[in-house]
């Protein structure tokens, strides 16, 4: 299917492809974290000090990999920890990263409580920080991750040293055309409606869809890349709660696009004082291209890479481009410490 055609309505169950391209991606640590009434897959490249399965309270003092700053990556709506495998490795030399697979998607199980909001993401990603004492951390978000580590940036500013979004799904009334299958999620009814609907269809398929939605040239994905996230999707409707979690996220990002006041996103965005780095794709059918502007004076003294041929998961289509602007965030803050030290 090529970029340019509208993929099936029922591809919304699925709106961040389930694993990453596999063009850069090495060998990587896989770790369960244990918390009360939460359990955590937390994925991190080889080479940086593993640890085995755990409670991550144990974890704490740990501090950078041979003195590099810690990193945290949170993916979107139906995503996993395995959509950052192709940006981390290319990061691996500044930060000591990590992916989380947030409650309920990837191989995490739901949470205790069945709360799927955004508030409980961002819950989720600071009951983390604060048990494995990595904070501050340069935190990197997508789609529905991105949404939670704006909360998580606004709501506790000591655990975030920088905050990079991509494609973040801050509310945008009206959405997009192309993003209206995946708000009807939400609706009751409706994920277990495209499951039943598209129960003959084969994981290639899915992934195909699901591919041309988030891409913006789906042409991109290396065919080892197809086939993991073809395998990934596979094993996750083979999960009894697949269905649900989908319905009951998809749910909490549209209520999350509702509030007001100072729990509405817009707000929460103006309060984050961290130094952040914003990535828009031309192409994203899901988080509109013209809302980079209204982000990048949201975010204050932000800044903007828009790729007008990326699609929603930049990360995943321009790993390189986007691991440069990371960079030269990095590189920014550093100059801003040193230059306020010389100022004292």
């Amino acid at each position: 299917m090529s970029s340019t055609e509208s993929p099936d309505t029922a591809t919304a169950a699925l709106p961040v492809p389930p694993a990453g391209p596999g063009r850069h991606g090495g060998a990587e640590t896989v770790r369960t974290v244990s918390l009360p009434g939460l359990t955590l897959t937390v994925r991190a490249p080889d080479g940086r000090p593993a640890r085995g399965d755990d409670r991550a309270e144990e974890a704490a003092g740990d501090g950078g990999a041979a003195g590099r700053e810690p990193a945290l990556y949170v993916h979107g709506l139906g995503g996993s920890s395995q959509n950052w495998s192709d940006l981390m490795p290319l990061l691996a030399d500044r930060v000591d990263g990590e992916a989380i697979d947030l409650p309920g998607f990837g191989h995490s199980p739901p949470p205790a409580d069945g709360n799927y909001s955004v508030s409980a993401q961002a819950r989720a990603v600071i009951r983390y920080l604060d048990a494995a004492g990595r904070g501050p951390v340069h935190l990197i978000g997508n789609s529905m991750g991105g949404a939670a580590s704006t909360r998580v940036a606004a709501a506790r500013p000591d655990l975030v040293r920088t905050l990079t979004l991509i494609s973040p799904a801050l509310p945008e009334v009206p959405p997009q055309l192309t993003a209206v299958p995946t708000a009807l999620l939400a609706v009751p009814g409706i994920a277990g409606l495209f499951g039943r609907l598209t129960h003959d269809w084969t994981p290639e398929r899915r992934t195909r869809e699901v591919l041309a939605l988030c891409y913006g040239d789906p042409g991109r994905v290396s065919p080892e890349g197809f086939n993991a996230a073809a395998e990934e999707y596979a094993r996750r409707l083979e999960l009894p709660y697949f269905w649900e979690v989908m319905e009951r996220s998809a749910r909490g990002l549209v209520n999350a696009y509702t509030l007001g006041g100072q729990h509405n996103l817009w707000r929460q965005a103006e309060r984050v004082l961290a130094p952040t780095l914003l990535v828009y794709g031309g192409r994203d059918r899901l988080v509109s291209y013209r809302m980079a502007r209204r982000a990048a004076a949201a975010f204050r003294g932000s800044r903007l890479l828009t790729l007008p041929e990326a699609g929603h998961v930049a990360m995943m289509e321009y790993p390189e481009t986007v691991a440069r602007a990371v960079r030269e965030l990095l590189d920014s803050e550093v100059t801003d410490v040193t230059a306020d030290a010389g100022r004292s």
